[in-house]
């Protein structure tokens, strides 16, 4: 079952970005994100009171607040790339992101396996096979750096969310997304608008920010039930969904050295979360 909950997390999340980078051709990648976090914010308050006092000391806070700062920075550049360049090339780089906790493991005293770093290699060759014919300059090439970006930003989320976890998932999980609310409110205050969102665009939105929970919570019920390497491994398949998505309903179409990159970069990203998870 919780290889089941797993594969499911990364469809719901590879759909839920598929239609965020929609959203955002119409709306900018900050406006997207402010919205769809404020409403995930609302969604999981009311279970953070019926909680209740848990007795969770103060450690998550940190990590949490950090995790909120990059994971806004994160997604602000995912979804911008998403809204710009090509979605089958733009999630595959920025799942590679998950080779970051890695080498942020070594760095305070972890020793990854050889795999590990095989992985890394291998996600890194995939993505100068994927990107490199996007390269030449203009909104494609932009989207590609902004995939760069995303991919180091929500790297550093995870490992701020891996750390706080180890207080509290659920505190964690509010405080990082109350810190980049808190950050997006003062935006609107000071730019007085709420970013030109009409009525009918909030389900949207919603179901954005809504999915986004639900994953995160299909993932931490299956990494808690069974193994994490496996959960890891299933959960970081979500670039496929977005992916295929793109392929169904936008038409688009790769070059072979680029489908070969895509699939190079999914294989590593699978590796890295199997081993750096185990």
């Amino acid at each position: 079952m919780s290889a089941v909950l797993a594969l499911l997390s990364s469809v719901v999340w590879g759909s839920s970005d598929f239609l965020a980078g929609l959203i955002s051709r119409r709306f900018s990648a900050l406006v997207v994100i402010a919205w769809s976090q404020t409403i995930g914010l609302l969604a999981l308050t009311p279970v953070l009171l019926w909680r209740g006092p848990t007795g969770v000391g103060a450690g998550w806070l940190p990590w949490a607040a950090s995790a909120g700062v990059t994971g806004a920075v994160g997604l602000w550049a995912f979804y911008a790339a998403l809204a710009s360049g090509t979605m089958g090339v733009v999630a595959p780089i920025a799942a590679t992101g998950a080779g970051v906790p890695v080498v942020l493991g070594v760095l305070t005293g972890d020793q990854p396996s050889g795999w590990a770093w095989f992985g890394m290699v291998l996600a890194g060759a995939g993505v100068v096979a994927a990107s490199g014919p996007e390269l030449g300059g203009g909104a494609k090439g932009r989207a590609v750096a902004l995939a760069a970006v995303a991919a180091v930003a929500f790297g550093l989320t995870l490992f701020a969310i891996d750390r706080g976890s180890r207080v509290s998932v659920l505190h964690t999980l509010w405080g990082m997304r109350a810190t980049s609310v808190s950050a997006y409110a003062v935006l609107a205050l000071v730019t007085r608008s709420l970013g030109g969102v009409t009525r009918k665009v909030v389900p949207a939105l919603a179901l954005v920010g809504v999915a986004d929970l639900v994953a995160n919570g299909l993932f931490a019920v299956a990494s808690s039930t069974g193994l994490v390497s496996i959960a890891s491994v299933l959960g970081s398949l979500y670039p496929v969904v977005t992916t295929v998505l793109a392929w169904l309903v936008l038409h688009e179409r790769l070059a072979r050295i680029q489908y070969l990159g895509v699939v190079v970069t999914l294989v590593g990203t699978v590796v890295i979360a199997s081993v750096g998870h185990s």
